[in-house]
């Protein structure tokens, strides 16, 4: 498992894996200059043979996620897992429809079911997370109503790291008869998923995370009692003279020329997640636990929950006291050649509860299959040099103030850092509880 050679240290791996392995690069071109046409919609033999590589796709996925085997139609491509969860929210609420979601979800989801309260007579309800990330399965449970016809959960944030309880919330969800989804974004590849087991209806994935695939193609894995909509039109490639989309999966769900390029890209990946995936999250973990435990020793860093990093994905967000996230991250790059995410992350309500989003966010490390330990180490001189430069800064801003003659600002000296707990208020729910400890999901 040797990374390419490259000299940024890349720690955005939840924004998109990244480099990816190099047999999926291999793989892709040598797919696409050999087998690259049009699949299904033609009866020669290269049509046949890409149409072979995209139905053993839908197999083996549908096997990857403990979806229904015998139904592997009901695995459908899309764009990327927004386009996916846009199909399945707009696809299962309608009028009258209440919906159950929590607060950290991505945009993906906040809003298209935004535009489905503003617009299509839906209603919501956000359950908050607590102090270490989680959202308690039983207020999941306390949000569900007679009309809620959609519990949509996020398996693994991808601004706390933490990963929820789906088993617990799918076993509610079927108890009372409610359709469950969730967004795979953060965790297909690297956290096990078994629909059946879980009682999950829908899983929403992307291609170029964890799976490492390409970008341009991710999909929804629908299990045989679920109904889902078709809220578009098109081409299909078979049944031509039909007025409308068809109703059968899996052309319900799509529409077009499918991406064979990002499926070759997937197929690769399945090939190198089954050499490679047993021992990637502990290793990717090991690799959090140190860089955590770096972070935490430099004064003026503030950590969201991370205290504990059980059921946890690589994934950690922090702030440096008396700076900017975005400023942060320039120094981090520009300086020390070391690329994170900083602002929101796409989860607005997220920052809202953690009281970062005043404050325009803050950074995030996330860790991927090629980090190494000097990439981590690398990166913790790199906060504590910017630490250190931030004290200096503040300090001679004081004596300035003071030598013109002017009252000098509050002093704010640098704390040792401290784990954050999501205790402020987000819109109208209660303050979070504390952490609490999780069983695996």
């Amino acid at each position: 498992m040797e990374p390419p050679d490259h000299r940024l240290i890349y720690l955005d791996n939840a924004a998109t894996a990244w480099p990816k392995p190099e047999s999926v690069y291999r793989f892709m071109m040598d797919f696409y200059r050999s087998t690259g046409v049009n699949p299904g919609r033609s009866g020669f033999d290269l049509a046949l043979e890409a149409g072979s590589l995209l139905d053993n796709l839908r197999r083996r996925l549908t096997r990857f996620f403990g979806g229904d085997e015998d139904t592997p139609e009901r695995l459908c491509f899309g764009y990327n897992a927004t386009d996916a969860l846009n199909l399945v929210i707009q696809g299962l609420l309608g009028s009258g429809d209440h919906v159950v979601t929590t607060s950290l979800e991505h945009n993906s989801v906040i809003r298209p079911i935004n535009h489905l309260v503003r617009d299509g007579g839906v209603e919501a309800t956000f359950v908050p997370f607590d102090g270490g990330g989680f959202v308690d399965p039983d207020d999941i449970a306390r949000a569900i109503r007679p009309n809620t016809a959609l519990v949509i959960v996020n398996h693994g944030s991808n601004v706390t790291g933490a990963i929820q309880p789906i088993g617990e919330i799918g076993r509610i969800c079927r108890e009372k008869g409610v359709t469950f989804a969730i967004d795979t974004a953060q965790t297909a590849g690297v956290i096990p998923i078994n629909m059946r087991e879980m009682n999950v209806d829908a899983v929403t994935f992307t291609g170029h995370k964890c799976l490492m695939g390409s970008m341009g193609i991710g999909g929804l894995c629908v299990r045989k009692h679920v109904e889902i909509r078709q809220v578009r039109s098109g081409g299909t490639g078979v049944r031509s003279a039909y007025p409308y989309h068809l109703e059968e999966y899996p052309w319900r769900l799509e529409y077009g020329t499918p991406n064979m390029l990002g499926v070759a890209a997937l197929w690769a990946g399945q090939d190198w997640l089954d050499g490679n995936g047993v021992d990637l999250h502990a290793r990717e973990m090991k690799l959090t636990a140190r860089l955590v435990d770096g972070l935490r020793a430099i004064p003026g860093v503030h950590l969201y929950c991370c205290e504990s990093l059980d059921n946890h994905l690589p994934t950690v967000s922090m702030n440096l006291e008396g700076m900017e996230a975005g400023d942060v991250g320039t120094m981090l790059d520009v300086d020390h050649n070391v690329a994170t995410r900083t602002g929101l992350h796409c989860a607005p309500l997220a920052h809202e509860l953690l009281g970062t989003a005043a404050i325009h966010g803050a950074v995030r490390f996330s860790i991927g299959p090629f980090n190494t330990e000097e990439h981590i180490d690398a990166a913790v001189r790199g906060v504590a040099e910017i630490a250190r430069w931030s004290v200096s800064r503040r300090a001679k801003s004081r004596g300035s103030t003071q030598a013109c003659g002017g009252s000098p600002p509050p002093a704010t000296p640098a704390r040792a850092a401290t784990d954050v707990s999501g205790s402020c208020r987000a819109r109208s729910s209660a303050a979070s509880p504390p952490a609490r400890n999780r069983a695996a999901p």
